[in-house]
């Protein structure tokens, strides 16, 4: 009798732990794209690698407002870090850009997005590699399409001879990541990837696009 309760206060507790694991995730989550947009405001997603980096070139670019990291382009619901990681579930670590269009246009976003890593590289993006890592722009209307698919051709012809292997996918589901992987790289210069691979990408992005960078008292 006495083995018998001890068993059922075990898998009581064994439930708990589950559940109490299950509410920890959720709430570490957030659960909306961070914040409400405005009529002002539109959001773009892509997908280019390491999140940490992406969010932090975009945030760089003068008209936009917030980047917001996250998981899309798979086909399971509710991806975490972990599992997106076992590269089953489909999704790649990708950004929300909130943009206002009247200051930054879609397509300056696209030429940013391409300008920002190399989309010739399959499944990754140095030193980063798996499915989660590839490269994917979004669309969200006929318009944005076309804007991506035109960019492309061009970029084929002059610059990459062919070789771009970007997927081009209509937006279904954006999944914003765990709240501690918002903001990574500002919030954490010390850390060793951040140092060698975030910042630098940053520092050859704005290089390479001054004319698109935020002044100072922009932010």
């Amino acid at each position: 009798m006495k083995i018998a309760k001890l068993a059922i206060i075990l898998i009581g507790l064994f439930l708990l732990t589950i559940l109490w694991g299950f509410s920890s995730e959720k709430e570490n989550r957030n659960t909306s794209d961070i914040k409400q947009t405005s009529k002002e405001t539109k959001v773009a997603y892509f997908a280019s690698g390491c999140f940490w980096c992406v969010e932090a070139i975009f945030e760089s670019v003068r008209g936009v407002g917030e980047a917001v990291s996250g998981y899309a382009g798979g086909h399971t619901k509710n991806p975490t870090y972990k599992t997106i990681g076992t590269g089953k579930t489909g999704h790649a670590e990708s950004v929300a850009v909130y943009y206002n269009p009247k200051e930054v246009s879609f397509q300056t976003l696209v030429t940013v997005f391409f300008g920002s890593h190399d989309p010739t590289t399959k499944n990754g993006q140095h030193p980063d590699y798996g499915s989660q890592y590839r490269s994917i722009a979004f669309y969200q209307t006929q318009q944005e399409k076309e804007i991506i698919e035109n960019t492309i051709r061009k970029l084929n012809k002059e610059v990459y001879k062919g070789k771009i292997v970007t997927e081009v996918r209509k937006l279904e589901k954006f999944y914003p990541a765990e709240k501690y992987h918002q903001n990574y790289e500002r919030l954490h210069p010390e850390n060793p990837y951040v140092q060698r691979v975030s910042i630098p990408r940053l520092n050859r992005f704005k290089k390479k696009f001054p004319e698109l960078l935020k002044k100072r008292k922009d932010g």
